[in-house]
């Protein structure tokens, strides 16, 4: 291109600089001195670049080669879509009086859900469903706007005669379609309003017919501009046609031959009249497609394009561009692959990396990067559409005290702010379920400056942790009022006040009925400023979450949407994942990670293009969930692979600097994973002999070693053996099967006093049960009456939520009738209950013993029959004859000697109750067993002998352990069947099953 004001050709001025050169430096290395003047030189260009991400590139583009101070060129955005970018002052100016205001998006997004429930009716979805559905409908119908397409078109013939072609559900989708469309179109025209995208398309309309009646007097340029929608190719070509303007792509191939070229498709240009605008065989997964299209309705061919001749200071070897135009071949022309020579396949200064998983692919990202940054004044860029990949790499990178902002943003809900507003909708949605109401409490931006509590932070973390224990265990009934009791019966006061302060910012929340989502909005941002003291506003993701919520809440208020205290939680869920919350300022001035978009147009010496793997570069092709793929092909739309064809282009853009690392892991969170349809077109032109040439494998070896540390000898069994004075505790009776079994957890529960917490919101466990069945059935030998009013009444206590009682009830209280008429029957022949839930010690060879007696009963001929009660299946006879469920012995004989007030004798029944399924029970539950040797059973201890030898077992284990010196080995018995709380504790997965040959002592 010749140097100075203008090109000096004739025809559309249109330029193309190749992916090699660097599309930003290269564009400002010819602007300059094409634009340079002596007075204010390029102060009078104007610059049309794709959105505000191009306008940063391209300004320090300038600043970069510049070389002295500048004026800059004007530079306004044409605002990406993707982006939810608005038009600059420029193509939007205020006196624009002429063109209708764009109506509310959010407003559109409500009222068109209340259009959606009206036409389905019954068969509308309910809550966040619908919502979902409706956002799709504002979607799809954005997508037809920006084509230029209006409602009118869905009923030409060429259209119709498509959709009766559909299946039966295309056919309705397509008419709620229309029907919805048609009645949102009258409501904005009674408003005076339109649509976002048709408001742009007028907007470049009315600069096009400006430009063209009176062209502006100083330069206007579109450089980057790549978007294909008619109105803007309609203002482009009027731009290429300006004295002085121009219009530069990124990356349109010009070396592609003409039969490629045309086998791409018709691209917007039918042979015939009636021929649709995108032919059914058109590869619009090729990223030169997009472009023919753009240049097709620009109304231009591809050889009035010309080469921009300047390079940029990342530009990469001329041989690179023609090796990325053969890599994306289309499938017939591919096959010249096997022809190729070997330099014309080469892709030099491009690396395969191929890693196990996303972790190890993230710490060997990381590995290159800090190495690019030993060479001054290199830049290096992450490009991934993989956000959870970049989060992965800027934490790695922090072990370099590297800052690296990703600059596509954060999700709003995986922001501080983001999840406290969505923590207190959870709290709604279950109403105070103790998972997210400790999560809320916890959060970082809660408990300093609360509204009506005096404490600091610290404090306030104490008192959750104490709620946090209290609450631990099975799921209590909903609302607030079970932890009011709670925390009453703690009788502390700064507890108590602090209770009183969170509950009074939750209550109003928690009425349980349906509200506006208006009015629920107010009632979370009123509670979520309270809890934080205000600090939930603060910070970049603080500000971003107030617009959200003054946005939306202002058009619910407006449209009256209702939603339930179930659905609130997942509606902002989805409306918040939509709204990306980017960085204030930079990080590393050298470090860049950006999103797929975002990367657009920015150059560094080296670019590692991450997460190549089927699914996320490229996407999912998701199909329109309204419109069938052959509907839209006759509108002239471009279907979902056409984002194929775009993410191709990206990735072709990206290999055209200098360095290139085209990264993917073997398998992802949820499996294996197939490597992108982009990196198996590299490895197969490349072919095995040069693949092995481009393998990135150093920097995953060094990734590797980061956390490789020496190997450590294997942890082997063990034997703690604590002094004497450790080994003097109390025995509990339900401790010596521990004891005998596995010292080892005895050890850590007794010794060292360690207790494993039951997690929140945790499953009914069978201590859980057995509390709860010994709690009812001492309340009622104590009040005697009917049995079940009592166990209805304990239930209620424990704050049981209503499905524990509901799956579990019918089971119980079937047991507990078998309990209540066993004992009559009982009763009736002279057996009575002398003691239930009693407590008693003894102290035996100079241990003390401890225990509770579930129930003893006096039998008619004067001796005792000790009851352990057993809501699922008892322990084994054989368990019992071998000394590992010792507990009745226990029981029997410290009610022989005495230990329990009130009762004495000889003990000679053992009966297991269990509340298990029993056909033998007339209430289909509840059966009576003992583990005693007699008739014709095999197992168990002779009646005559059971007290005697539980106390021999009992003098066993206090001779060996208690007052002897024998370690406390894990697993002692590893058959016998025990409580797994202390696994992790003694490692048992680490030597459990090795052999002495493999260092087993």
């Amino acid at each position: 291109m010749a140097e100075g004001k203008g090109s000096g050709r004739p025809g559309p001025q249109l330029y193309s600089i190749a992916a090699h050169r660097g599309f930003a430096d290269a564009l400002v290395a010819g602007l300059i001195p094409r634009y340079a003047d002596p007075d204010l030189g390029l102060a009078r260009l104007t610059l049309l670049l794709p959105s505000q991400r191009a306008v940063r590139t391209v300004t320090e583009a300038f600043v970069r080669l510049s070389g002295r101070g500048l004026l800059l060129p004007r530079m306004a955005v044409v605002g990406d879509l993707d982006l939810d970018e608005t038009l600059g002052p420029l193509l939007d100016p205020l006196g624009a009086d002429d063109i209708p205001p764009a109506a509310d998006p959010v407003r559109r997004w409500l009222r068109l859900a209340e259009l959606l429930r009206d036409e389905l009716g019954d068969a509308a979805p309910r809550g966040a469903a619908l919502l979902r559905q409706a956002f799709e409908l504002g979607r799809t119908m954005d997508r037809l706007l920006v084509e230029g397409i209006g409602p009118q078109e869905l009923l030409e013939d060429r259209v119709i005669g498509v959709v009766g072609d559909q299946a039966a559900h295309w056919q309705g989708s397509i008419r709620t379609f229309a029907r919805v469309q048609a009645r949102w179109l009258a409501e904005l025209d009674a408003r005076g309003e339109i649509d976002v995208p048709a408001r742009r398309n007028r907007l470049f309309e009315r600069a096009a017919q400006r430009w063209r009646a009176a062209p502006p007097v100083t330069p206007i340029v579109a450089a980057g501009v790549t978007s294909a929608s008619p109105a803007l190719a309609r203002l482009l070509r009027v731009v290429a046609d300006l004295p002085g303007g121009a219009v530069i792509l990124p990356d349109l191939d010009l070396t592609l031959e003409d039969a490629v070229w045309d086998a791409l498709g018709t691209a917007g240009a039918p042979a015939g009249p009636d021929d649709p605008p995108l032919g059914r065989d058109d590869a619009v997964t090729h990223p030169q497609y997009h472009l023919k299209l753009l240049l097709n309705r620009m109304g231009v061919r591809r050889d009035e394009v010309e080469p921009w001749h300047r390079s940029g200071l990342s530009a990469a070897e001329p041989a690179r561009s023609r090796a990325i135009s053969n890599l994306f071949l289309p499938p017939a022309a591919s096959a010249r692959w096997v022809r190729l020579k070997a330099d014309e396949r080469r892709l030099s200064g491009v690396r395969v990396m191929e890693t196990a998983h996303p972790e190890e692919e993230a710490q060997a990202i990381a590995v290159l990067i800090r190495e690019a940054l030993e060479i001054p004044e290199r830049r290096v860029a992450l490009v991934t559409p993989d956000r959870g990949l970049a989060a992965r790499v800027v934490a790695h990178l922090l072990r370099w005290h590297i800052v690296a902002d990703d600059t596509a943003g954060q999700p709003l809900p995986m922001t501080a702010a983001g999840r406290l507003l969505l923590l207190l909708a959870e709290v709604i949605r279950t109403a105070a379920a103790p998972v997210p109401l400790i999560a809320l409490l916890v959060h970082p931006l809660v408990g300093e400056g609360v509204t009506g509590w005096d404490g600091d932070r610290a404090t306030w973390l104490d008192h959750a942790r104490r709620l946090d224990k209290a609450l631990r265990g099975p799921r209590p009934e909903p609302g607030l009022d079970h932890i009011r009791r709670l925390v009453e019966a703690r009788d502390d006061a700064a507890f108590s006040a602090w209770w009183t302060a969170v509950a009074a910012r939750l209550t109003p929340l928690l009425d349980g009925t349906d509200r506006t989502l208006g009015a629920a909005l107010d009632g979370l941002a009123e509670a979520a400023g309270a809890l934080s003291g205000g600090r939930v506003w603060a910070g970049g993701d603080g500000r971003c979450l107030a617009q959200f919520i003054e946005q939306t809440r202002a058009a619910a208020h407006a449209v009256g949407t209702v939603v339930a205290p179930g659905d609130l939680a997942a509606v902002l869920r989805d409306a918040m994942e939509r709204i990306a919350v980017r960085p204030l300022w930079g990080g590393h001035p050298r470090v860049a990670i950006y999103g797929v978009i975002e990367a657009r147009m920015s150059r560094a010496d080296l670019v590692i293009c991450g997460g190549l793997t089927e699914g996320t570069w490229p996407g999912a092709a998701a199909p329109d969930a309204l419109l069938a793929p052959a509907v839209l092909r006759a509108l002239g739309v471009p279907g979902a692979d056409f984002r194929v064809g775009l993410a191709a282009h990206d990735l072709a853009s990206a290999l055209g600097a200098p360095e290139v690392v085209l990264s993917h892991a073997r398998r992802d969170v949820s499996g294996p994973a197939i490597p992108s349809r982009f990196v198996l077109r590299v490895r197969a032109m490349l072919g095995e002999t040069l693949l092995q040439d481009h393998a990135e494998q150093e920097a995953v070896a060094r990734a590797r070693g980061i956390d490789d540390a020496p190997a450590e000898p294997p942890a082997v069994q063990p034997r703690p053996s604590p002094s004497a004075a450790q080994r003097d505790v109390p025995l509990a009776v339900t401790a010596l099967d521990r004891l005998r079994g596995d010292p080892y957890q005895f050890y850590a529960s007794e010794i060292l006093r360690l207790r494993a917490w039951d997690p929140l919101d945790a499953d009914p466990s069978a201590a859980w049960k057995g509390t709860a069945v010994h709690a009812i059935l001492e309340a009622w030998h104590k009040q005697g009456g009917d049995l079940l009013p009592i166990a209805r009444a304990e239930l209620a206590k424990m704050s049981a939520h209503p499905l524990v009682r509901g799956l579990w009830w019918p089971r119980l209280e079937a047991g507990l009738q078998w309990i209540e008429q066993a004992i009559a029957d009982q009763e009736a022949i002279g057996r009575t209950v002398i003691a239930s839930e009693a407590k008693g010690h003894m102290t035996w060879r100079g241990v003390k013993l401890k225990g509770r007696a579930d129930r003893i009963d006096r039998l008619p001929d004067g001796t005792l029959a000790v009851v352990d009660y057993k809501t699922g299946s008892p322990p084994s006879a054989r368990r019992v004859e071998e000394g590992f469920a010792l507990q009745l012995g226990l029981i029997a004989l410290m009610a022989r000697d005495g230990a329990f007030a009130g009762v004495s004798g000889e003990p000679t029944r053992f009966e297991y109750w269990s509340l298990r399924k029993s056909s033998r029970s007339p209430t289909g539950f509840g059966d009576c067993s003992e583990p005693v040797l007699e008739g014709k059973k095999s197992s168990g201890i002779p009646r005559e002998e059971f007290v005697a030898t539980t106390a021999n077992f009992l003098a066993d284990a206090i001779d060996r352990w208690i007052r002897g010196s024998e370690p406390f080995t894990a697993r002692l018995n590893p058959d016998l069947p025990t409580y797994t709380d202390y696994d992790q504790l003694m490692r048992l997965d680490e030597w459990q099953g090795r052999s002495a040959a493999e260092g087993m002592p």
